[in-house]
């Protein structure tokens, strides 16, 4: 291995385990739905997803696993290109944003590969009413919910900056109740995000990807 990959892929792996410390723990100590709140503006609220980041979803059972087969093959492609990058003389900063969204890619695949066959209960695919079920308790280990490939995203970071009631002369949503930050997340997702603006950051400075020697 490339001694230049050693701290990104040491970075990636503490993310990974700290992402998975927090999900686990979550989902073995609250209900669906269940919340508590840090501050008036955070909140650790326990969601699952089976789709992609921030709770979008699309393709029923079909998508799921097109979605966690894609985030495998994604993660081979991102290593690949860390390691072409490594041998490029890459600098230390673009290899340790490409470990960050390295771990949240991984973050995310371990649900999806193993949470289902974990864990005694979680979001289950139903054909007849053509959606995902909700389930009642707390999660346990169990015999699984789940084949591999179909485990839930675990979520809990809800950041819900600012609420209330918009002001009628906004066109279109006047008058609604608003919710800004909306979207429950995890680590996983907040590492792939960093990780790729950081990645834009450096691809404005010149010669950020150029060689270290």
């Amino acid at each position: 291995m490339n001694a230049s990959l050693k701290w990104p892929l040491l970075t990636a792996a503490v993310l990974v385990f700290l992402d998975q410390w927090l999900k686990i723990w979550i989902k073995t100590s609250f209900a669906l739905g269940e919340s508590y709140p840090i501050t008036s503006w955070f909140q650790l609220h326990f969601t699952e997803n089976p789709g992609m980041a921030f709770g979008m979803e699309w393709g029923g059972i079909a998508g799921k696993y097109a979605l966690s087969s894609f985030r495998i093959l994604a993660i081979g492609g991102i290593l690949w290109y860390m390691r072409r990058l490594a041998q490029g003389g890459a600098t230390p900063f673009v290899l340790i944003s490409f470990g960050i969204v390295l771990a949240g890619a991984l973050g995310n695949v371990v649900d999806s590969l193993f949470y289902g066959l974990l864990f005694d209960r979680g979001l289950t695919y139903s054909a007849e009413y053509s959606d995902w079920m909700m389930y009642t308790g707390v999660a346990e280990w169990g015999s699984g919910y789940a084949p591999m490939l179909l485990g839930n995203v675990v979520d809990m970071l809800y950041f819900p900056l600012w609420e209330g009631v918009l002001p009628s002369w906004i066109p279109f949503w006047g008058g609604d109740y608003f919710i800004f930050f909306r979207p429950i997340f995890n680590l996983a997702d907040a590492c792939v995000t960093v990780g790729v603006v950081l990645l834009y950051w450096s691809s404005r400075r010149p010669q950020s990807w150029g060689s270290q020697r």
